[in-house]
């Protein structure tokens, strides 16, 4: 399966390198017209080396200071940081309907949306100086439940950079 993902992945970075012109969804607006679930954007962020922490509601995973019920591991890498957060980017921008939207040298901030009604999640990736580490969170913007959704797109991205030597 991971050699599969990795054709898959190597195939969607190729396609990324063409200059096609996107088709993005209208802001606010899912693929059913007059139906808008993006939520207003949190204010999000490092704030002293630290991601948001979760809320109580399951759609949410952090590495960082997280109860056991919103924990996930960081992403270990043996590159240097510059060449991990521009790998990152790269698998970022191959994984569906996901668009970055903030990017510093240590920090990534994404937002993903669903297909049907145009449900966000937030994505954040923090790179601190001392440590071989990609600090992540991701969150659903609205509802309780995304079955599993922000866990599972976590865990893909974190295959995509090991197959990709990260």
């Amino acid at each position: 399966m991971s050699t599969i993902f990795a054709g898959w992945l190597a195939i969607a970075l190729w396609l990324t390198s063409l200059t096609l012109p996107a088709a993005p969804l209208a802001p606010g607006l899912g693929a059913l017209p007059g139906l808008s679930f993006a939520g207003e954007a949190p204010a999000l962020g490092v704030q002293d080396g630290q991601l948001s922490p979760c809320p109580k509601t399951p759609n949410c995973w952090v590495s960082q200071g997280a109860d056991a019920a919103h924990a996930i591991a960081p992403i270990e890498y043996s590159r240097d940081r510059a060449a991990a957060r521009d790998l990152l980017v790269k698998v970022l921008k191959v994984v569906p309907r996901t668009e970055v939207v903030a990017q510093t040298d240590d920090y990534i901030r994404a937002k993903s949306t669903s297909r049907l009604l145009g449900f966000v999640d937030d994505l954040e990736f923090y790179l601190p100086s001392a440590e071989h580490l990609i600090h992540l969170r991701s969150a659903a913007r609205l509802g309780e439940s995304d079955l599993g959704v922000n866990r599972r797109r976590l865990e893909q991205i974190r295959l995509a950079l090991r197959d990709l030597g990260l």
